[in-house]
């Protein structure tokens, strides 16, 4: 080839010697790469092949790694380890979330609803559900109320509830009462008694209930002697009704036992027999009552009658003691232990009573004589006091 050829030939491009970026682009790295190009292999040196990372400088052994495998993520140090069940959470994806299960209806929602229910029930015919079957269905909804919390009034507690829950105690008051339970009633009363304080008055069937129960406790604490409690009751009625809310004297619940007992006291018998014949009960429930004052009125009667006269004949017996016949003014006279003889009935306690009066004269004189005593020596010291002052 002539030289013109060879002019006109271009000339090929001089390599560029080999560099690397990082700690291969280094002056004194590039150039041993660079002898070692260009420079004859000398068989007594360690050459470098390039095909082979094992004999690669480190800082180029991982480049090279960085080059082969780009989409690879380096691994930091000692990484955590990674738990099975744990997802990793991947900022790219989109997050499903998980919808909620439908929920069902709230539990408070079902308990009052079946409050209700048992209520209706009670409420419906009392006279249908016998007290055993009164006794299960007020059980249940015991149990819902302390599922509610609302065994007691309770600012949490709502006052619809709170009504529910005191008409229930009120129907089981009502059964008590028809069952003969007079305990069972007296707990009932006890659990009312918060209720009726917490609860405002609207004067409506509400405050009727309220009324007829509190009447019907009257009666019991009347029938069972306990005065004392029956006016304290009447007191603090009184104070209820001070606002004008409540009328107790003429409340037709309310005003029965007051009647009655005043009655009472007075020994007017024949005022209560009539108002408990004519049908002045103002309700089912007060009608439990007036067998038991019937007794009470003829024992308070037989006991005076058996002090004040020596014998009385049948006829007379009959209608003191309110009886229907003379045979049952008979049996009644075998139970009390009186003779009946000859259309008389002779009282055995006039003559013993006659007897121990005089058998007891002396002591009679001798207490006498000491209230004699105490009694100058307590008007002594007054007439002192009077002198000090």
């Amino acid at each position: 080839m002539s030289r013109a050829c060879q002019a006109k030939r271009p000339c090929p491009a001089r390599r560029q010697p080999f560099s690397l970026p990082g700690p291969a682009s280094h002056p004194k790295v590039r150039s041993r790469f660079q002898s070692s190009i260009h420079s004859k292999p000398d068989k007594t040196k360690k050459t470098f092949h390039f095909g082979s990372l094992s004999s690669v400088h480190p800082a180029t052994k991982t480049i090279h790694e960085k080059k082969a495998l780009p989409n690879q993520t380096t691994l930091r140090p000692n990484p955590k380890p990674h738990h099975p069940l744990r997802g990793q959470h991947n900022p790219k994806e989109k997050s499903n979330p998980i919808e909620p299960e439908p929920a069902n209806p709230p539990t408070s929602t079902m308990a009052e609803r079946q409050l209700s229910q048992i209520l209706a029930q009670l409420k419906a015919q009392p006279a249908t559900p016998s007290y055993p079957e009164a006794l299960t269905l007020l059980s249940k909804a015991k149990l819902l109320l302390l599922q509610l919390n609302a065994l007691t009034p309770s600012p949490t507690v709502s006052p619809a509830l709170q009504t529910l829950a005191r008409s229930l105690y009120e129907q089981g008051a009502l059964y008590s009462i028809r069952a003969l339970k007079p305990d069972a009633f007296l707990r009932y009363v006890a659990q009312l008694g918060p209720f009726y304080e917490s609860l405002p008055s609207d004067g409506g069937d509400d405050d009727d209930q309220r009324n007829r129960v509190t009447g019907l406790y009257l009666l019991l604490l009347m029938t069972q002697g306990r005065y004392a409690e029956f006016h304290s009751e009447l007191e603090a009625l009184a104070a209820r009704g001070g606002d004008g809310a409540v009328d107790v004297e003429n409340d037709r619940f309310l005003g029965y036992p007051i009647r009655l007992e005043r009655w009472l006291m007075e020994g007017s018998y024949d005022r209560v027999w009539k108002a408990m014949k004519k049908g002045e009960v103002p309700c089912e429930e007060y009608s439990v009552f007036s067998e038991i004052l019937t007794s009470q009125m003829r024992s308070e009667i037989a006991s005076s009658s058996e002090r004040a006269y020596p014998s009385l004949p049948l006829s007379s017996t009959k209608s003191l003691l309110f009886l229907d016949s003379e045979g049952a003014v008979v049996q009644f006279a075998r139970e009390r232990g009186w003779t009946v003889r000859d259309g008389q009935i002779i009282f055995p306690a006039a003559g013993g009573a006659a007897g121990e009066a005089g058998a007891d004269d002396e002591g009679l004189q001798q207490q006498r004589d000491m209230s004699q005593v105490i009694i100058e020596n307590a008007l002594g010291y007054a007439r002192e006091l009077e002198t000090i002052v």
